[in-house]
């Protein structure tokens, strides 16, 4: 009796460690509840197509899914490019899929801004979602200093407001000059009075976009899995992520973020 109960519990063990829940972690560029609506379709599609549990992981903040990820936290993980970089160099993370339309960083200002040109920008309060950021902060100051010798670091006003909605929010309630996103969240924002309050005012050059990638204890037959399952997903599932389609990528796609990374000074570990 005493074999068949050990034999019993040994099986649960090993079927529940067979389909133990993945955790999928999501940048939270956006707020936690418009992350969780618009993902957890995805989830529910991505958990049939493969078989597996997923609990979808939403931080309260960038800096807190930064911390999650550089410890290996998630087993899945959509990062920015500049994420990517530390969790491959710390916990050998690797990217395999990817959006197809490339990422631009944007500066917007208030619709009623006497701000006309990048000139401008100079000396005014800018807010950012958080200091890593690829396009939304590292982009755009990348790019204000090697093409209009605008330092922010040095010279100007910025702050740090947690998210890409929070930073139109502010800047259409006045609470800031110039604000840093993305094109792509920047087309979601759902607060339709704060995008009306707003004109992007620069649009940096087109780099590769957030890669979906991989902790290295997920075995390259579930990371198939998955890849597939991407790849073929509904196009109603990509809108409500703002994406039109999904295509491969890979390590090598993300050395031209590297070679920013290091023109910034930025550290890798």
């Amino acid at each position: 009796m005493k074999s068949i109960l050990l034999s019993f519990f040994i099986s649960q063990l090993i079927s529940s460690s067979l389909y133990a829940a993945l955790t999928f972690g999501v940048v939270p560029q956006q707020s936690p509840l418009i992350l969780i609506k618009s993902w957890t379709p995805v989830i529910q599609y991505l958990e049939k197509e493969t078989g597996q549990k997923i609990d979808l992981k939403i931080e309260s903040s960038i800096s807190k899914f930064e911390e999650v990820l550089y410890s290996g936290g998630y087993d899945i993980a959509y990062m920015n490019p500049y994420h990517y970089l530390v969790a491959n160099k710390k916990k050998g993370y690797k990217a395999k899929i990817r959006a197809d339309e490339n990422l631009v960083g944007i500066l917007v200002v208030n619709k009623n801004s006497m701000i006309n040109n990048i000139e401008e920008v100079k000396g005014k309060k800018i807010l950012f979602a958080s200091p890593n950021a690829f396009a939304a902060t590292l982009l755009t100051k990348y790019e204000l200093s090697k093409k209009y010798n605008i330092n922010i670091e040095k010279n100007e006003q910025f702050t740090y407001v947690n998210s890409h909605d929070s930073v139109y929010k502010g800047i259409a309630r006045g609470i800031g000059d110039v604000g840093g996103g993305i094109e792509r969240t920047f087309d979601a924002l759902e607060d339709i009075k704060a995008k009306e309050a707003l004109r992007i005012l620069y649009r940096t050059q087109a780099y590769p976009s957030h890669p979906v990638a991989f902790n290295k204890s997920i075995s390259e037959d579930l990371q198939k899995k998955f890849t597939n399952a991407f790849l073929n997903i509904p196009k109603d599932l990509l809108e409500n992520l703002s994406m039109k389609n999904i295509i491969k990528t890979d390590d090598k796609e993300y050395d031209i973020v590297r070679d920013i990374s290091k023109e910034l000074s930025l550290p890798k570990e």
